[in-house]
């Protein structure tokens, strides 16, 4: 005995010949911008601004890809910031006394930098346990960051994992 059945948005009913369900899954982050984070950036000399400005992106794309349900961007210690509820904060800058460089910090007495160094030891540089160091002439490494990002953007909910879950 054969038992046909269709789902549908009544419910499930009997006696069909197949089975057809669509499911569509949309996800949706607000991103709370700042104002004065956009003037920061383009204060910075051109091909700073538009290093930090394709690094701002980078954040906010790997936010939402991650799943976050809403990043705020704001300004800490007058640098450009990213914040979420489950993550730890993320800062960015350039600094004048090193010109060629520019830096994605995290807070240093997390696990973040340190698994990143683990993680992308030879694709990436790094200043202790609190940023990674970016050359202002270099393509920015997209893969390698997104992992770290993301991993920042979630650190409250996977920092009691070995290695942050990887």
């Amino acid at each position: 005995m054969k038992i046909k059945f269709k789902f549908s948005d009544r419910g499930l009913s009997f006696g069909a010949v197949h089975l057809v369900v669509h499911y569509t899954i949309s996800i949706s982050m607000e991103l709370i911008k700042n104002e004065k984070v956009s003037q920061i950036i383009n204060e910075y000399p051109r091909e700073v601004s538009f290093k930090l400005q394709e690094l701002r992106s980078l954040i906010v794309e790997t936010a939402k890809e991650t799943g976050v349900d809403k990043l705020v961007e704001a300004t800490k210690w007058g640098e450009p910031s990213y914040l979420t509820k489950k993550g730890s904060t993320i800062r960015m800058d350039w600094k004048q006394k090193t010109p060629d460089k520019y830096y994605l910090y995290f807070i240093c007495t997390t696990e973040l930098v340190s698994t990143f160094r683990i993680l992308f030891g030879d694709e990436l540089a790094f200043e202790g346990n609190r940023a990674i160091i970016l050359e202002l002439r270099e393509p920015l490494p997209v893969k390698a960051l997104q992992e770290c990002i993301s991993l920042a953007l979630t650190y409250h909910k996977i920092k009691h994992l070995p290695m942050l879950g990887i």
